[in-house]
């Protein structure tokens, strides 16, 4: 429909406690991961694509996905179960 855009996407997280250098370290090694050559040919047999970035990148993006679907809600007087 147009103008209307919905996606889906995965994330892996921690609890706010977790110390700085294994969350360096997660990222690190997920990123790695995702730059494996064989990931990228298979994600996009469904559609998907790898993003890599870093910890404040991803706590951007939950942020601004939380905000926009919570703006949906509300307009469309959805309330949570």
């Amino acid at each position: 429909m147009p103008g209307y855009e919905a996606s889906v996407w995965f994330g892996i997280a921690a609890r706010r406690q977790t110390p700085v250098e294994i969350i360096e370290l997660l990222n690190k090694e997920i990123n790695a991961g995702l730059s494996d050559a064989s990931l990228n040919p298979r994600l996009s047999e469904f559609g998907g694509t790898a993003l890599k970035g870093t910890p404040g990148e991803f706590e951007r993006l939950f942020a601004g996905d939380a905000e926009k679907w919570s703006k949906v809600m509300r307009a469309a007087n959805i309330k949570p179960e």
